[in-house]
């Protein structure tokens, strides 16, 4: 059930992000995400440390990256941190898992044609070794559990999927899904990036084989960090095709070159780790734990609710978004009827001072766990004031 946050549960969070202080009116997390007070203190008290302190922190920098593996693994309910590989965005996660597993010849691959291009190239990508990519379309930006049924077969190896799409903000059922891939004999392969940090994901209840997610958007991160869930099994099934000093199970010993591959899934990581980004990304997963990831999808879920509500109200503008709580993330979008033209709306609404997107020629609201409902308002009347500004003529 949806419920805001209590009001100094709110205030205690809106203090963690200077820009509020500013005025600005920032609903675009979906896109990228302005960072707290407590990534950017840790980030640079890490650099000052680096340049007139310790200098050489490297003990520190290994404890650090063991808690912010036990932190997404907590946050993702994974079974242990040993499954948690760090790496810079979603891509990269995703290329593991598509460059690693040993295709043939006719090996089938599902995915959604409404999914951001993170999640298409790496599958495409595999043309080339006779492995056949089958786009399913979702007109409506509802990729449903029935759909994917009626087009999954028995050669289909991998079927990847966005846990929540960035253009409609459809959420899916991921359980439903992942039941259905392992009886399938199917890797469940997951772009996690609309979803962790917004909403919640049990990557074991879901049967999620894979969950890959870049940190910029919805967990509040730097650029350049993110990280890769594998499950023990699919581990197992994998034939790494990068390697670097720290995919060994020893690392410190040199000349060891017969030594197996480590053990846990550090072994994708290869070489040495984004320790600045690192520092922050662990402050905002710690954060994201601390206001708890029931309560942020909760308030998502209310102050979003409310957006759609008022949006829905004004005329030429039509939700694109789905409306039952359990279809949806924090992504609110709609259409524009004609003569509207998004990209005018747009660019009026940046000149007043909101920070939304613009995509597919569609209008994207994304607030975060800070937002308020005053902000949703806010926007809402700005949005009705640039609609009734253009159809005037004014």
């Amino acid at each position: 059930m949806r419920a805001l946050f209590p009001s100094d549960v709110l205030a205690r969070a809106r203090d963690l992000f200077p820009h509020l202080r500013q005025g600005k009116l920032y609903l675009n997390h979906a896109g990228t995400s302005p960072l707290s007070t407590r990534v950017v203190g840790a980030m640079t008290s890490y650099l000052q440390r680096r340049s007139e302190g310790a200098l050489d922190t490297y003990q520190d920098d290994v404890a650090m990256a063991a808690n912010c593996r036990a932190a997404i693994a907590r946050l993702i309910r994974a079974d242990s941190p040993e499954r948690i590989a760090f790496h810079g965005n979603t891509s990269d996660a995703i290329n593991v898992i598509a460059g690693g597993l040993p295709w043939k010849v006719g090996d089938r691959i599902l995915v959604g044609e409404a999914e951001f291009p993170a999640n298409i190239y790496p599958w495409l990508n595999l043309k080339s070794l006779g492995v056949e990519v089958d786009f399913i379309s979702a007109p409506d930006g509802r990729l449903t559990a029935d759909l994917i049924a009626s087009r999954m077969g028995q050669h289909t190896r991998v079927l990847a999927l966005s846990a929540v799409q960035y253009l409609s903000g459809y959420r899916e059922d991921l359980r439903s899904i992942g039941i259905m891939c392992r009886n399938n004999g199917t890797i469940f392969a997951v772009d996690g990036i609309q979803a962790v940090g917004a909403v919640r994901i049990d990557v074991q209840k879901m049967y999620i084989d894979a969950l890959s997610a870049g940190a910029q958007k919805w967990q509040m991160g730097p650029h350049g960090t993110g990280f890769l869930y594998v499950s023990d099994e699919l581990q197992s099934r994998i034939r790494q095709k990068n390697l670097g000093w720290l995919s060994v199970e020893n690392p410190w010993d040199f000349h060891n070159f017969a030594q197996p591959l480590a053990s846990s899934a550090r072994r994708y990581e290869g070489g040495s780790l984004n320790m600045p980004g690192l520092w922050g990304l662990q402050e905002a997963i710690g954060t994201l734990i601390e206001f708890g990831p029931d309560g942020i999808e909760s308030h998502i879920l209310a102050i979003t609710a409310r957006l759609m509500e008022r949006l829905s109200r004004i005329d030429g503008v039509e939700l694109f978004s789905p409306v039952a709580d359990e279809d949806r993330g924090g992504i609110v979008t709609v259409a524009l009827a004609p003569p509207l033209d998004a990209r005018v709306v747009f660019e009026k609404l940046v000149e007043r001072g909101a920070t939304i997107a613009l995509r597919d020629g569609m209008l994207r609201y994304s607030p975060h766990f800070y937002n308020s409902v005053g902000e949703m308002d806010a926007v809402a009347e700005m949005t009705e004031e640039v609609v009734r500004e253009i159809a005037s003529g004014a």
